[in-house]
């Protein structure tokens, strides 16, 4: 699960995070972007190596590239002064790799941040910039392409989903399963918003075609997320640690967060 979890996280770091960032219409995030892979490398570099100070060390050049990002989030409040679902969206994903950042330094250090054990923590790093930094972004571009409700739910039930994940871990399974329901509802509104509304303003079959697998995609990982929550909830079966990583992980990774973030790209190069 290890070797999988680390090439899954790698792609987050050193692709999506970055691509993320350009569909983000920020020049004050221009100069981050560019030198973003003197954080990014070291902390790729951290994954593969035994549990060390010098692991540590690398990842903690990672979480500092994080920090950096999440200080971002307070300017652009400040510029826009707006706290409209899509720019909640935004800022969501602004702050959400710092706290994989900082999840990285413990686990790579072997310490149990605030009790938690070393695989937790080893999995909160997709999991914020998964469910973190790529949904809330996707979620935001959506509510800001597609006109109503629909979407002002999906950017707004995708970061709160996130907050209370993220809660659960401190409270019980129970907080969990809510935050992994609020999240689904959000992404399951992203994906049928992306399948109905925003595919069809694909102008080429490659851009559709990658919109259209994002959504389906979300579908089946997510229903995965819910009966993983409701499994540690309530004692029924539920698939282990490492089938949710080479299915709800490997599938988020490739099929919705970098199908999305390279669909949307190519959304993005036909508007300019």
């Amino acid at each position: 699960m290890s070797v999988l979890v680390n090439v899954i996280v790698m792609l987050g770091m050193l692709v999506i995070v970055p691509a993320g960032l350009r569909l983000m219409d920020a020049a004050e995030l221009a100069p981050i972007r560019r030198i973003w892979p003197v954080f990014a490398v070291p902390g790729a570099v951290a994954l593969w190596l035994p549990r060390s100070t010098t692991a540590a060390a690398l990842a903690g050049i990672y979480a500092l590239g994080t920090l950096a990002l999440a200080a971002q989030a307070p300017r652009r409040l400040a510029r826009t002064r707006s706290l409209a679902p899509g720019e909640v969206a935004q800022l969501t994903a602004l702050v959400s790799p710092s706290v994989a950042g900082l999840a990285l330094v413990a686990e790579r250090a072997g310490h149990e941040l605030f009790g938690f054990g070393l695989t937790v923590l080893a999995l909160t790093v997709p999991h914020f910039h998964f469910a973190g930094f790529t949904a809330a972004l996707v979620a935001g571009l959506v509510c800001r392409t597609t006109a109503g409700a629909a979407g002002r739910f999906a950017a707004l039930s995708v970061p709160l989903g996130t907050l209370l994940v993220l809660a659960g871990y401190f409270l019980d399974d129970w907080a969990e399963l809510l935050g992994a329901l609020v999240l689904t509802a959000g992404m399951w509104t992203v994906a049928l918003l992306t399948w109905r509304d925003v595919r069809a303003g694909g102008r080429d079959g490659v851009t559709r075609t990658l919109l259209a697998v994002s959504a389906a995609v979300l579908v089946a990982t997510m229903l995965l997320a819910l009966s993983w929550a409701l499994g540690e909830a309530t004692g029924l079966p539920h698939p282990n640690l490492t089938w949710m990583a080479a299915t709800h992980g490997l599938g988020n990774a490739l099929g919705f967060a970098l199908c999305s973030v390279l669909a949307w790209r190519r959304l993005k190069e036909t508007t300019v």
